[in-house]
């Protein structure tokens, strides 16, 4: 009975493996070859180096209307998410993030709330930019392949405009704020329908209904996983080291089925990591906490959550500024100002006089996140360790790290000039990055030291992939073909 049921176990194992491996084959190959592509072109987005680049410096003598008066004309009763003023165009505006994630602009001249844009003066936006050669209306947008998720909906319709450049630059302007939403070139237009299209299964159709899109890649990771377990179990199961199979080989397969055997073999841990990695990233069942910093948290470290902020400026803060945020850091009024070239300095939003946070003073309004626990870890990062580093997302150095001693171990990763929070992560957080950077992106400190061995590793690991999922696809073609 044992033995027969032994022989049911394999016999059901081998036609499970035979099916799913049919269907799936095609999707290994191409997860292999279209993350070896997202190694070196990434998704479209605009970064704020980007944003602040294609910003005209502040004209500070027609700023006529203060922080408060455009808070109150954009009937907020709590202090925004964010505020900022900068130029729409030749206007000065102030731009206002609520909790809600509702967006509202607001004319510095004259006080007026600004909801609409037209055609016109969007492309006199896009003529800021510094790839900007001969600006053209192209179409509006809705949403397209590039701007299809739901972060871009507060400023839809969006007005797609060329540049003219050699690099085939296009710009998405807000049709509602006349904000730049986002950027992309035409290298990435078209690598992206290599690499992170088919890689996160990304086509528009599906993307636009977020929750839709999640449960296809949680099923069909999860029918892949399945495909590769069994594989591998079988593998295993096929493999001769002592007792060889005719000519000493340690395979009973000849041809694409030993291909299929061996290149499994090697491969097969890093192909269970990948995929089990890969169905982590949309995060099932809600299993680790987020990332973002709790509001209430956020108003505790601010100190302030009346829409109240006093601003002159008749002292004229610094000429270049292309960008004024107005903040709160432990009841202190601070406006931290940007230029094109992504400086940025602190200062009175009163006297305009630059200030000098110390480490200290942060750290001492850091306690107010938290308050039912205590500050145990206090740490000046000035080059990257395993939880903060640089590699498909750039990170801010110098940053100051806090800890504390709650149940989850939480950290706060905390711009030491401005005193903005950079990032939370908690014990669930940390986690996530091994089981998912590690495990998928193989972000590791040594790797990613000496890139050339990052990239060699991940190719080399890749083409053991992409062998196993070719000679897959070989034996199952042949297979239905008999």
């Amino acid at each position: 009975m044992r033995r027969r049921l032994i022989r049911q176990a394999r016999r059901w194992l081998y036609i499970t493996h035979r099916w799913i491996g049919i269907g799936t084959c095609l999707l290994f190959a191409m997860w292999f070859v279209s993350g070896v592509v997202m190694m070196y072109v990434a998704f479209p987005g605009l970064t704020d180096s980007e944003r602040w680049a294609a910003l005209p410096p502040i004209a500070w003598d027609k700023v006529q209307v203060t922080p408060d008066r455009a808070m109150a004309v954009a009937g907020l009763k709590t202090y925004p998410r964010d505020l900022r003023l900068a130029m729409l165009n030749d206007t000065p505006v102030y731009r206002l993030l609520g909790w809600d994630g509702v967006r509202k602009t607001v004319s510095a001249v004259d006080g007026q709330v600004i909801d609409s844009i037209a055609p016109e003066r969007a492309l006199a936006v896009a003529r800021f930019h510094p790839g900007a050669i001969a600006p053209q209306m192209v179409e509006t947008v809705e949403r397209d392949q590039w701007s299809v998720t739901a972060r871009y909906d507060p400023l839809r319709p969006l007005y797609l405009i060329a540049l003219g450049n050699r690099e085939g630059t296009q710009l998405y302007v807000s049709s509602r704020t006349g904000e730049i939403a986002l950027d992309t070139t035409r290298t990435e237009r078209v690598w992206n329908w290599l690499g992170s299209i088919p890689h996160w299964i990304y086509p528009t159709v599906l993307r636009k209904d977020g929750a839709a899109w999640r449960q296809v890649v949680l099923w069909v990771s999860g029918t892949c996983m399945v495909a590769a377990v069994t594989g591998f179990w079988i593998g295993i199961l096929r493999m001769r080291l002592r007792r060889r199979y005719a000519g000493g080989a340690v395979t009973p397969y000849r041809g694409w089925m030993a291909w299929h055997h061996i290149a499994g073999l090697i491969g097969g841990i890093f192909l269970l990591t990948w995929m089990f990695s890969g169905w982590l990233s949309v995060n099932p069942g809600e299993s680790f906490s987020g990332r973002a910093t709790p509001r209430d948290a956020l108003v505790r470290y601010a100190g302030n959550e009346t829409p109240h902020i006093v601003a002159n400026f008749q002292s004229r803060p610094r000429p270049g500024a292309v960008e004024a945020r107005f903040v709160w850091l432990g009841g202190r009024p601070l406006m931290v100002l940007t230029d094109g070239d992504s400086r940025r300095t602190v200062a009175d939003p009163v006297t305009g006089a630059a200030i000098s946070l110390s480490d200290d003073e942060i750290v001492d309004t850091a306690k107010r996140l938290l308050p039912e626990a205590v500050i145990n870890l206090r740490q000046r990062l000035t080059q990257p360790d395993a939880y903060w580093y640089s590699h498909h997302q750039a990170r801010l150095f110098p940053a100051l790290r806090v800890g504390f001693d709650d149940d989850a171990h939480t950290w706060f990763h905390i711009d030491p000039r401005t005193g903005d929070i950079l990032g939370r992560t908690d014990d669930s957080r940390r986690t996530y990055r091994w089981l998912f950077n590690a495990l998928h992106s193989l972000d590791f400190a040594l790797l990613l030291q000496y890139r050339p061995a990052w990239d060699a590793v991940v190719w080399l690991l890749s083409l053991i992939g992409l062998i196993t999922s070719v000679s897959g696809i070989v034996i199952g073609w042949r297979h239905l073909v008999r």
